[in-house]
């Protein structure tokens, strides 16, 4: 049986900077996840996305 739960790297929009290691169930969730974080690297809230 496989895990319900997979490891996603977030990679932020703009600066293609790969800045977020969280989890997400794929059963429940296989679209791409996608959310609001800060970027250290632009210095300002940007919308993170799931790496492929």
């Amino acid at each position: 049986m496989a895990e319900k739960r997979m490891n996603i790297i977030l990679r932020c929009k703009e600066c293609k900077s790969e800045n977020y290691i969280t989890t997400k169930n794929k059963r429940l969730h296989p679209d791409r996840f996608s959310t609001k974080k800060y970027c250290p690297k632009c210095n300002k809230m940007t919308l993170h996305e799931e790496k492929k």
